[in-house]
């Protein structure tokens, strides 16, 4: 009997490679390209991360044809287009004095305007309120109550997120300069907080003395907040007029 075992590979032509010879010869190879392979893939990781977490968000909120979808467009596309009610938000980016930023336009109408802020304002760095400074006093106290939610808010001042009111419109005959809106403001938030306290007091709420906003031993004033909020004009309401909103968007290269 043949005591020789036969080997259950058989032969390879001289012409061909073993693939699990090839490999084994270049092993070495195949380990330092795997490794360059990681370590690019983690650096690109780390670099998408660190460009997300860098870019700043800015909120655009207000009541409904206030202009805030005008006001995106004219940042992020430096153009002027026909928008309508939005009922939904608008994201973009832009880039201002070597600063990438992100923004959000959050829709208007009293029904989604609470929805989509209670969504974004946990990544906010500032929040721009836009208000028709030309009907101000025609919507003063809407315009009051809806900024009152903002300033009240516990997580937009945990984060002491700045806030910008945009007094926009200001290239039509009846608009209200900056400071005149700052001080109408100022009386009618008076009004408005003096409402919600009482309406606090009427509850069992422990928090109630935290939502008063201000020194509760004088008139409301914005510089008693906890936030900082400062106020700018910005003109561009139809596509024939010049627009400025430099003010707006040195204010978001500060954040």
């Amino acid at each position: 009997m043949d005591s020789k075992v036969k080997s259950p590979v058989k032969n390879v032509p001289k012409d061909k490679i073993r693939l699990s010879t090839l490999f084994a010869d270049n092993s070495e190879v195949l380990l330092i390209i795997t490794t360059v392979a990681v370590l690019f893939l983690t650096l690109v990781f780390l670099f998408l991360k660190f460009r997300k977490a860098t870019q700043k968000v800015v909120l655009l909120s207000g009541l409904s044809l206030s202009g805030k979808t005008l006001l995106f467009a004219r940042l992020v596309y430096s153009k002027y287009f026909e928008s309508c009610t939005s009922l939904k938000e608008n994201v973009g980016s832009f880039t201002h004095d070597k600063k990438n930023i992100k923004i959000v336009d959050l829709p208007g109408e009293d029904r989604l305007r609470g929805k989509y802020f209670d969504k974004y304002k946990g990544s906010a760095k500032g929040i721009v309120y836009v208000l028709d400074s030309a009907t101000v006093q025609k919507s003063l106290r809407d315009v009051a109550e809806s900024l009152y939610v903002i300033l009240v808010d516990g997580q937009v001042q945990s984060s002491r997120v700045k806030i910008l009111v945009c007094c926009n419109k200001q290239d039509q005959t009846l608009a209200k300069s900056s400071t005149v809106v700052k001080t109408l403001l100022q009386k009618e938030l008076n009004l408005v907080r003096r409402t919600k306290s009482n309406q606090l007091d009427d509850t069992e709420d422990v928090s109630a003395s935290r939502l008063f906003l201000g020194d509760p031993d004088k008139d409301f004033e914005f510089s008693d907040l906890y936030n900082q909020v400062s106020f700018c004009d910005t003109t561009g309401l139809d596509e024939s007029s010049d627009y400025d909103v430099e003010q707006l968007q040195d204010w978001m290269a500060t954040l």
